[in-house]
């Protein structure tokens, strides 16, 4: 018996990506991301805004920093990379298969300029956590009264 891994969300992966594909051909300018195209699962984020900064935080359990990517460009975070299955499972008899492997991808776009040479990265015990300050020219200031 052969155990076939399913993900639901990877046919809703693909029609985004097909859609995108068909406006992207109209648009001249248009890039194509090949870290989006190749993805077969995204983590989970959760991202939060203080007066100062953007923190993003993802659940990528059993990875390392040698296994993400973050690059900014354009007021855009892209995090990426790959999650290798550990196990060969050749010989053994899976019953169920429920985490996901291979590659991932995730893009935010920020409202307000950010200082980008400022962003900060740290992986611990599967928690990455990304914090995007704020530029100083958006940051709320206080006015005093004379």
């Amino acid at each position: 018996m052969t155990v076939t891994r399913w993900n639901p969300a990877n046919d809703f992966m693909n029609l985004q990506r097909e859609v995108n594909r068909i406006f992207n051909g109209i648009s001249p300018q248009a890039k194509r991301d090949e870290e989006y195209e190749s993805a077969v699962w995204s983590p989970r984020a959760d991202v939060t805004e203080n007066p100062d900064a953007y923190v993003l935080t993802f659940d990528l359990p059993g990875m390392s920093r040698d296994d993400v990517k973050l690059s900014f460009t354009e007021n855009t975070l892209k995090v990426s990379g790959e999650r290798k299955e550990e196990e060969d499972r050749s010989s053994a008899t899976c019953h169920r298969v429920e985490r996901v492997f291979g590659k991932f991808y995730r893009s935010f776009n920020f409202p307000t300029q950010v200082n980008a040479e400022n962003i900060k990265a740290n992986l611990e015990n599967g928690v990455l956590s990304i914090t995007v300050p704020k530029a100083e020219e958006v940051k709320p200031k206080e006015i005093s009264i004379s």
